[in-house]
């Protein structure tokens, strides 16, 4: 077989064989898919929660990141359930940015907490490069005493003495604890949200929500009450 040929026999097992094998993923992906969402259904089950494969209404709940941003958005796998005694939600956020080759899929692992009341909103971003050099030009909304709070956060907020009373020093101590660093926490009105880069992983969930109750329960008296709860009753 002279040197023409086997070119062309190699096309066309090249044009026989891609098809196969997108084939052969997109099989492996739905099978996987399938076990994760069962995987899911059982461990709701064992804790009393409730297991949703999708969650439509769960898109346009928030405003705070990473809610609100690119296209064709979606909540999957969607547990809810309690938490010492506060309702909560986890589940897989995703939504696309660009179009056609540049396309890109952005999931992110996000969970929420039930709050007494609700409250003005608040956002707490890990501070990093981008977020420091936005602060050197003024983009810091929020500024405390404590450097190594300013280092490791990024906080905004309303005008006012708002954020001062909720990131109080028993707070600021919080979220310089491992568990807290890095991590994207915003409260909008009723909930408090927290965000990682990610599919949703099970594993973390008693972490992240005990991170969200420890800060909701660190929340002084005096913001419940401006708002009418009196967490003492």
């Amino acid at each position: 077989m002279d040197e023409g040929s086997w070119e062309a026999l190699f096309t066309v097992l090249i044009w026989i064989l891609i098809p196969g094998i997108v084939v052969v993923i997109i099989v492996v992906g739905m099978r996987n898919a399938k076990k994760r969402r069962e995987f899911l259904m059982r461990w709701a089950a064992g804790r009393g929660w409730n297991y949703s494969r999708s969650g439509r209404h769960m898109v346009g709940r928030w405003q705070s990141p990473p809610f609100g941003r690119g296209n064709s958005r979606r909540a999957e796998n969607v547990l809810t359930g309690t938490f010492h005694g506060q309702n909560v939600v986890s589940m897989t956020y995703q939504y696309s940015t660009g179009s056609g080759k540049n396309r890109s899929t952005h999931y992110f692992h996000v969970l929420a907490l039930h709050l007494p009341a609700p409250l003005p909103w608040l956002q707490l971003s890990p501070e990093h490069l981008g977020t420091s050099i936005a602060k050197f030009f003024g983009g810091q909304d929020v500024e405390f005493e404590s450097s190594a709070f300013n280092d490791a956060w990024r906080v905004k907020g309303p005008e006012g003495q708002y954020p001062y009373d909720v990131i109080h020093p028993r707070m600021m101590e919080r979220l310089l604890q491992p568990d807290a660093i890095g991590r994207s926490i915003s409260i909008e009105g009723p909930d408090i949200l927290l965000h990682v880069s990610g599919r949703q992983q099970v594993q973390m969930i008693d972490l992240y929500l005990n991170l969200l109750y420890g800060i909701s329960e660190l929340i002084p008296r005096h913001v419940w009450l401006r708002v009418g709860h009196d967490p003492g009753v």
